[in-house]
């Protein structure tokens, strides 16, 4: 029960237990991918050949939600170097993707579904650096679970058959390659189907072969077949199969035909690499996240304008704490809007403690419905376009801002097949996206990661390689002089955002989640619960959730809700009312249906490892011992 007598006491009974043991923890969402990540572990190998191995796993049974095709990032520490450290599989803006190009298309906004959405594949080449320089294991080894599920058939999740059946008339009429794979005899298939990805398996044969040429059992041996494997993905097949069909003109999600503009060059000039970690002091806490080109920092911002104030506003549960902490995440998320992107971001300004008090004294006792960034020394970009409803041509688009519950206002709530996932669009735009793997081993290597984008509704099928390309660039604007303007070279500002706890130096915790614009939300009233609150993990987890809309959205088609906030409705009817009664615009989502939050922990005093998983959508799973 919670030790913190000014929180609220958290439910009585857990949905799953909150594991512990000492020799190994992974969580994932997918217990397919965490069992892999365990089996990894069992074998002897280390945290992060358990992650790599159960990532590769997560294109293959969530394929609705990520894919090779799409881009990831992760925050991780190692036994032996303690410093929180980023790694960076966000690929790039292609060398023909400006914003001219896109309107001389006759577009406004990036689509959210089509290959010229796309950036520069970066997941793959992230996973194998991190294979390369902290795992231990081969490459064949770590990949063959993937391939066996990918030759040999798993069972089709029942969110991953109701995704295809929704993008199915999209297959049929528009994208054929993708529905030869994915309409088996025609039909999109039922829950259980033993679904199978024999192209991708293949390539995934032929990457480990591209290293057979070196001998040897050396590290340098290991590394060099990784490194083969690399050049292979950027330079070799991989490459020139993208480049050879994006030339096609295909639909996206505008309604209209274009073809992509990715090419073999962008590829082979891409590759994953490392940075430190952006941090923040909370309550005796460093929380470790990636830089201002990923939303993450808006999280330390958040912590930074909580920190001082009364462990009674910072409960999620009651009236007065709700209404603080969706206050400051409006501030935090409009700086997101005026500063962040991949290039000079003062973050240290925008974590300094003036900047933090001055931004604190803006949160009144009535809901904001402006869009209110800062002030620092460096010039903030240009404010982008604030849409209640984006008309691309046609009737509008609605402007629901949660990405994983297309419920409607007024309390209506949310309906129950949608829980916990994205919304999929009949014309292939997702909004809300994402999964997540976290693994600690007995020698204190711990690793946080969020792979996304690539998912099967994504953009068509190269038939080559059996997978798709992302739309990360659909995060970007087209307008000039925002601070996440398209720019080619350069990676657009992802949402994806895992987190790593430290106390004392030590890290003690790895978590995140899906959701689009709501994972750092989420993870926020789990970092509150758990540091401030004293909830154990699966408490945390459990606990209602809720987040705020009201910011330009990241995914198309970039709309807002002034005000907005998506509750749970667990959170209460009186509280619910008592938030309407401050002036939020409440959007009820079910009582169950918002984060799919994972995490594991260790505790470096005991050498205690725990890990909890998120019971929405009855898919993700926490294993270990």
């Amino acid at each position: 029960m919670s030790s913190n007598p000014a929180f609220v006491e958290p439910g009585v009974e857990t949905t799953r237990p909150d594991l512990q043991g000492t020799f190994g923890m992974a969580a994932a969402t997918h217990w397919t991918a965490a069992s892999t990540a365990q089996s990894v572990l069992e074998r002897g190998g280390n945290a992060f050949d358990a992650a790599v191995a159960g990532a590769f796993v997560l294109h293959v049974v969530e394929p609705h939600l990520n894919g090779p095709g799409g881009d990831m990032t992760a925050v991780f520490a190692t036994a032996a170097d303690k410093v929180p450290t980023v790694l960076s599989g966000q690929g790039p803006a292609p060398a023909a993707a400006t914003p001219e190009h896109f309107r001389s298309e006759g577009l406004d906004l990036v689509p959210g579904a089509g290959a010229l959405a796309a950036a520069v594949p970066g997941a793959v080449d992230a996973w194998f650096l991190l294979l390369r320089d902290h795992g231990t294991w081969e490459l064949a080894d770590v990949l063959a679970y993937a391939i066996g599920y990918a030759r040999d058939g798993h069972p089709v999740a029942p969110r991953v058959a109701a995704t295809i059946a929704t993008v199915a008339d999209l297959f049929r009429d528009h994208w054929p390659s993708s529905a030869d794979r994915w309409l088996p005899g025609g039909s999109a298939p039922v829950p259980g189907t033993v679904l199978r990805n024999e192209t991708w398996a293949a390539v995934l044969d032929r990457l480990v072969d591209a290293g057979s040429g070196t001998d040897g059992d050396g590290p340098a041996d290991r590394a060099a077949r990784i490194d083969a494997a690399r050049d292979a993905w950027a330079t070799g097949f991989v490459a020139q199969a993208v480049d050879r069909f994006v030339r096609d003109p295909h639909r996206h999600a505008s309604g209209t035909d274009h073809a992509g503009v990715i090419r073999a060059g962008d590829m082979a000039a891409f590759r994953a690499s490392y940075e430190p970690a952006t941090t923040a002091e909370f309550r005796g806490c460093t929380i470790a996240k990636t830089g201002p080109w990923g939303q993450g920092p808006a999280l330390l911002q958040t912590l930074r304008l909580l920190d001082p104030l009364d462990d009674a506003l910072l409960d999620p549960s009651t009236v007065r704490g709700a209404h603080t902490i969706v206050e400051a995440q409006k501030l935090a998320l409009a700086d997101r809007e005026a500063y962040y992107g991949d290039g000079d971001v003062p973050m240290d300004q925008l974590l300094a403690d003036d900047y933090s008090d001055a931004r604190r004294a803006l949160i009144s006792e009535r809901a904001s419905h402006e869009l209110r960034p800062g002030t620092v020394g460096v010039p903030a970009g240009a404010l982008p376009p604030l849409r209640e409803t984006y008309t691309p041509g046609g009737e509008p688009i609605a402007g629901v801002g949660e990405p994983t519950v297309p419920g409607a206002r007024g309390g209506t709530a949310a309906p129950a097949e949608d829980r916990g996932e994205p919304i999929v669009m009949e014309t292939g735009e997702t909004r809300g996206d994402t999964c997540h793997i976290d693994v600690v081993d007995r020698w204190g290597n711990i690793v946080s990661a969020t792979p996304s984008g690539g998912w099967l509704q994504s953009s068509p099928t190269i038939p080559e390689l059996g997978f798709c390309l992302g739309t990360r660039l659909q995060m970007t604007w087209l307008e000039a002089g925002t601070a996440s303007t398209l720019r080619p070279g350069e990676r657009p500002r992802t949402t994806l955002t895992p987190t790593l706890v430290l106390r004392d130096g030590e890290p003690v915790m790895a978590l995140g989640s899906p959701g689009g614009d709501q994972q750092d939300q989420w993870q926020l009233l789990f970092l509150l619960r758990t540091i401030v609150g004293g909830y154990s993990p699966q408490q945390a987890i459990d606990a209602p959730a809720l987040h705020t809309t009201s910011f330009p959205g990241s995914f198309w088609p970039r709309t807002w809700t002034p005000g907005g906030l998506v509750v749970e409705d667990r959170l209460g009817d009186d509280v619910i009312a008592g938030l309407e009664q401050l002036g939020h615009v409440v959007t009820r989502a079910g009582d169950w249906s918002l984060g799919r939050l994972s995490c594991v922990t260790r505790d470096p005093a005991t050498g205690v490892l725990g890990a909890a998983a998120n019971p929405r959508g009855a898919q993700g799973h926490a294993t270990g011992r």
